[in-house]
């Protein structure tokens, strides 16, 4: 990764001797609670709904710790977790990696936080956000679950697959996010420190590509080093493999069917995994 000329001259960057990657690692090996002696960069990959390309990281370098006007790269380890989190309760928007993409997260119970997310991106707020949590069991809190087919979820989750569920009035989603709308998209992806950022926070993670509306999706931090200024932090995961696809995004609002609203990067698994639970598509809208 080439350093900045200009960056490089006004900040210092922290070097480190020891190498930060070994040959192969695994975010999914790690454990899921407490997140125990976590010091590498993870590689992330589902344990349920498998990327069909091997993961590849780019060698973290000076770059990676290179400090910028309003945010800093670290890399994605448990040693950040709480650094994140204490950003996010201050309102700040950081970068993360996922299974899928990077993306820009915040308190989604921050109405000022998530005005910045648009702001950042250049988007419209008629376009939902979608909340990450920290743990499958962790959705019932912002979203109606009661009609889905037993162990369907976990049968999902974590992987690259977001679930669009009615809020319901008992929903602890604050009223400003995504107003108008009965429903949310949710998010348990199979990284561990995004999930422990959650966890640790409390509460939902509101979730977006790291992006500017309307461009490409970002596979590694490189892609959107034009807005790192904007981050308090951006946490560096390496290359991801899932290409630029995304998330498979399904409808589960109805009661017995669902809907595919993004063909994403696992589509087909997930389709197999919602029949297999006896779930019926749902065709195109008239």
């Amino acid at each position: 990764m080439n350093i900045p000329t200009k960056i490089a001259g006004r900040f210092p960057l922290f070097l480190s001797s020891a190498p930060l990657l070994p040959s192969s690692s695994s975010c999914s090996s790690l454990p899921s609670r407490g997140l125990r002696s976590l010091s590498l960069v993870p590689i992330l990959h589902s344990r349920r709904l498998r990327p069909k390309m091997a993961w590849s990281l780019e060698k973290l370098d000076a770059a990676a710790f290179e400090v910028t006007q309003l945010g800093v790269v670290r890399p994605a380890t448990e040693a950040h977790v709480d650094e994140a989190v204490e950003a996010l309760r201050a309102g700040k928007v950081i970068a993360v990696p996922t299974d899928t993409l990077y993306g820009f997260a915040c308190d989604a119970c921050s109405l000022e936080a998530v005005h910045r997310i648009y702001e950042i991106k250049g988007r419209k707020h008629t376009s939902p956000l979608a909340i990450c949590v920290g743990d499958v069991l962790d959705i019932t809190r912002f979203a109606v679950t009661d009609h889905l087919p037993h162990g369907l979820l976990e049968s999902l989750l974590p992987g690259p697959v977001t679930l669009v569920l009615r809020r319901g009035e008992s929903s602890m989603l604050e009223k400003s996010l995504n107003p108008g709308l009965e429903s949310i998209g949710v998010r348990v992806p199979d990284c561990n420190f995004i999930r422990g950022i959650a966890r640790e926070l409390g509460s939902a993670l509101a979730l977006t590509s790291a992006n500017l509306s309307g461009q490409p999706s970002s596979v590694s931090i490189k892609d959107f080093e034009n807005l790192w200024e904007h981050c308090a932090y951006v946490y560096q995961g390496g290359v991801l493999p899932s290409g630029r696809a995304g998330s498979t995004v399904v409808d589960l609002t109805r009661l017995g069917k669902f809907k595919i609203l993004r063909s994403g990067s696992a589509r087909e698994e997930t389709v197999a995994i919602l029949e297999r639970h006896s779930l019926e598509e749902e065709g195109p809208s008239s």
